[in-house]
């Protein structure tokens, strides 16, 4: 009788061994685990505090899988979790992946992993390390998934939770890159495999990576403006649950959708899914990735500075009212 083994089963041992050789990140590691030295980080900070976050890139991987097309997922992958982490005013200090497929393709978890470095360095944080896992039976042949880990730094004195958030604030909203991570269940079901490829450069667009403006515009606040009062990621959800966290108990937030011009992509999803104006606002960012919340007297400087990185706008404004969100 042959004895089965491991690689017998489906799981190449030596294989997952060369991958992770071909990209070891450059850090201090053990057999386990991955070190980073805090100590200066410390020096710059009154009460530090920890910052975590953990997310995917969702079904967007389908369509990616299905194109043939992987080096932009990765970055995917970084913006889903740093875009988080800048939300409470945190850097991102360190990242780590897990990688999950059915039988390991070295060439096409390169490419991954490329886009995953891309985007680390736009966002100045390091890879510390990651896993991956080849699954044979839990995963189709060709077939992968997608994690990350961020870790980040916040001074506690001034983390950004919305707290301070007051009626006639005025919400900035900053570009999308297009529909970023969120809503392929629903796209997938809207187009068909000749439509998919026809808009493939729109569909895997990478999501827009914020680190730089945020952070750049915190470290100017201190002679700029005042404090920033709420910042909210776009995500799964969108307007209606993502930007209305960060709101205190009592106040709305009205959103006027003809502040800004929505992308093209958003108006043929909805016509072709014939998909109602409040669910696509529950879905889709419909062009705006992030919101900031600063006081009205500071609105055209906020403005201003952001606009030197991506494209921003004036989107709405708070109220002092029961219902969470309005779109006027």
């Amino acid at each position: 009788m042959k004895k089965l083994t491991y690689k017998a089963s489906g799981v190449n041992i030596q294989k997952a061994e060369e991958f992770v050789k071909k990209i070891k990140v450059k850090s201090k590691t053990s057999a386990f685990g991955s070190f980073f030295n805090l100590k200066e980080i410390l020096k710059k900070y009154k009460k530090p505090v920890l910052v975590s976050s953990t997310d995917g890139v969702g079904t967007k991987l389908k369509i990616a899988q299905y194109l043939g097309i992987h080096n932009t997922v990765g970055i995917d992958l970084v913006a889903m979790n740093v875009n988080d982490i800048i939300c409470l005013g945190a850097k991102p200090l360190f990242f780590l992946d897990y990688i999950a497929c059915g039988k390991l393709n070295v060439g096409v978890l390169e490419k991954v992993v490329d886009g995953i470095k891309k985007g680390l360095e736009e966002s100045n944080c390091v890879l510390l390390g990651g896993e991956t896992a080849e699954m044979p039976g839990m995963y189709k042949k060709g077939e992968y998934d997608l994690a990350g880990f961020c870790v980040g730094i916040a001074d506690e004195d001034k983390i950004i939770d919305g707290r301070n958030i007051q009626e006639a604030d005025v919400v900035i909203g900053i570009a999308s890159s297009g529909l970023h991570s969120n809503g392929f269940s629903l796209v997938r079901k809207i187009f068909a495999k000749k439509e998919t490829r026809q808009y493939a450069k729109e569909l895997l667009m990478p999501t827009r990576i914020y680190v730089k403006p945020i952070l750049s515009l915190l470290s100017a606040r201190a002679s700029l403006i005042s404090p920033i009062k709420g910042i909210a990621h776009v995500t799964g959800g969108a307007f209606y649950e993502k930007a209305t966290k960060i709101l205190p108990s009592g106040y709305g937030m009205v959103i006027y959708k003809k502040s800004w011009q929505i992308p093209p992509i958003f108006k043929l999803i909805q016509r072709k899914g014939n998909i109602a104006e409040n669910e696509m606002y529950s879905v889709f960012n419909m062009g705006i990735g992030m919101i900031v919340v600063v006081k009205s007297k500071d609105k055209e400087k906020v403005l201003r500075y952001l606009n030197r990185f991506y494209k921003a706008h004036i989107v709405g404004e708070i109220l002092k009212a029961e219902k969470r969100m309005v779109l006027s």
